[in-house]
């Protein structure tokens, strides 16, 4: 079987600091996963990749068989879309303009939307419950609603492959639960092949068949979220004292932060209290 994404051997560098060194990946159509890490761990620069917005200083990046690097742009967006974090737009487009931004490379530059054009658009608008919200302009919307309506932009591109960039981090535990269960919905339904990046371990673990972890842009762990999500794992790689156990009425992982002892201002008072003071050099 073809797969959807292949990644052989890709080191990455940023004004020649390594980011990814030698990573290998296979991901199937259909799939549905969470890249996990630390903050610097890798996470966007192998979305970077991905996308083709990075080009790797080594290996081989494939999609559905097809050498990312040798294909036409066209065919490249035509295959792969990115849901941002937010999407930040100066001009008051309204949330039809804004999803038929999503056709723009089916369009062309100087043609006017066909009848398929306008078809896409609206099974978007639809299948995300925006349609409501056509004439409204995208930045008088809630967070969730924008948000929906970046995925229905996504939709309309109607891409094989979605990447979740961090998509529901600034939006509350309603709202986000909101977008994964369409995203969810999209690929049960759809086929669509979606990596998210997640700092939220819980809803990962929730919604992900796969979790990848990187660290210091190696993966360091790859598997169904049970075998991946493990105490020692996470507490070597976000170097902080993590508690994984069973949640007994969901049957899903429980997963807890434990405190670190921080130090209080009045640890730091007492400390400042032992500094020598007087003479100084500094």
């Amino acid at each position: 079987m073809t797969t959807a994404i292949q990644l052989d051997k890709i080191t990455a560098r940023y004004r020649e600091r390594p980011v990814l060194q030698d990573l290998s990946l296979t991901i199937k159509p259909g799939e549905m996963i969470g890249v996990l890490g630390p903050n610097g761990a890798g996470k966007s620069t192998l979305f970077n990749v991905v996308s083709g917005l990075l080009k790797p200083s080594a290996g081989t990046v494939r999609l559905f068989g097809s050498d990312l690097q040798k294909m036409p742009p066209r065919d490249r967006a035509k295959a792969i879309a990115v849901v941002p974090q937010k999407l930040d737009i100066p001009v008051p487009y309204t949330v039809e303009e804004i999803v038929m931004m999503g056709r723009t490379i089916s369009i062309g530059r100087f043609s006017k939307p066909a009848l398929q054009d306008r078809q896409a658009v609206e099974r978007a608008m639809v299948y995300t419950d925006v349609a409501d919200l056509r004439h409204r302009p995208l930045n008088e919307l809630s967070g969730g609603e924008r948000q929906r309506a970046i995925v229905a932009m996504v939709l309309a591109q109607e891409p094989r492959i979605i990447l979740m960039d961090e998509a529901t981090s600034h939006l509350d535990i309603n709202h986000r639960l909101e977008i994964m269960q369409l995203v969810e919905r999209l690929n049960r339904e759809e086929g669509v092949t979606i990596l998210m990046i997640s700092h939220d371990l819980q809803m990962a673990a929730e919604f992900s068949r796969r979790l990848i972890v990187l660290h210091q842009g190696h993966v360091v762990a790859d598997g169904i979220p049970s075998a991946v999500l493990t105490e020692a794992m996470l507490r070597r790689v976000y170097n902080c004292d993590i508690r994984v156990c069973q949640n007994p009425q969901t049957g899903g992982l429980g997963i807890s932060v434990l405190n670190r002892g921080a130090k209080t201002y009045r640890d730091v008072a007492e400390r400042l209290t032992l500094i020598p003071t007087g003479h100084s050099n500094l």
